[in-house]
């Protein structure tokens, strides 16, 4: 798989893609993500990549040239599933849209910045926008990292135990159960005898439960989906 992320700042990438399960999806080779400066695009000596909203708008606007030219360049090289554009009102991201995206190839992920990007490149170069929340960012850049990790963890091989995947909060639109470790008792604490038991089958329908009742009570919003 193959993800490019396109960044007026990608220096704000650099530790989140390059650590922990990203950095080894790409040591084994499983996963290729690629930073883009878009500055690298610009046409003036500056390398400006902004410019003042028509009709006098407050802030500043990603223009289309060097959009269009970078996204340009990459299409002529392979041929991409989804261009993405990291934006407010764009569709939520979710487990459900993680898993049909890890199934992709090749992804582009453009982050917005500032006050948003020229309207034509939404019509005319993107074909999916995404939200990760309803709430605006300075920029589009934590949302591409975060939306790259979710992803990618659901590639098979990523994870040493590739069923734990399928076990996260959201696979089934329940949250997960709650999870002990050693020791089975501390200060008076113990673990519920159940996990103790050995009893696989026992454990499973308790873990169910669990993850009922707690989506239930934290996000019954999902139980309705």
């Amino acid at each position: 798989m193959r993800i490019d992320i396109i960044s007026a700042v990608p220096e704000l990438l650099d530790s989140p893609l390059n650590y922990s399960i990203l950095k080894r999806a790409k040591d084994k080779g499983l996963v290729d993500i690629v930073v883009h400066n878009l500055r690298d695009y610009a046409t003036d000596k500056h390398r400006h990549v902004d410019d003042y909203a028509y009709g006098f708008g407050a802030g500043m606007v990603l223009m289309i040239e060097p959009v269009d030219k970078i996204i340009s360049k990459l299409k002529s090289e392979r041929e991409y599933d989804e261009i993405i554009y990291t934006s407010p009102d764009g569709e939520k991201f979710s487990q459900p849209l993680a898993n049909r995206l890890s199934l992709t190839q090749n992804l582009i992920i453009l982050c917005g910045h500032y006050k948003g990007i020229d309207h034509r490149i939404r019509e005319h170069l993107i074909t999916k926008e995404i939200s990760i929340g309803d709430f605006v960012l300075t920029g589009g850049e934590i949302p591409a990292a975060m939306m790259t990790d979710a992803i990618v963890r659901l590639i098979p091989g990523v994870i040493s135990d590739e069923t734990s995947a399928l076990s996260d909060s959201f696979q089934d639109n329940l949250l997960a159960p709650p999870v002990y470790t050693r020791p089975a008792e501390y200060k008076g604490l113990k673990v519920p005898d159940i996990l103790l038991s050995g009893h696989q089958a026992k454990i499973d329908d308790y873990n169910h439960e669990q993850a009922i009742e707690r989506t239930k009570r934290l996000r019954p919003d999902l139980m309705n989906e």
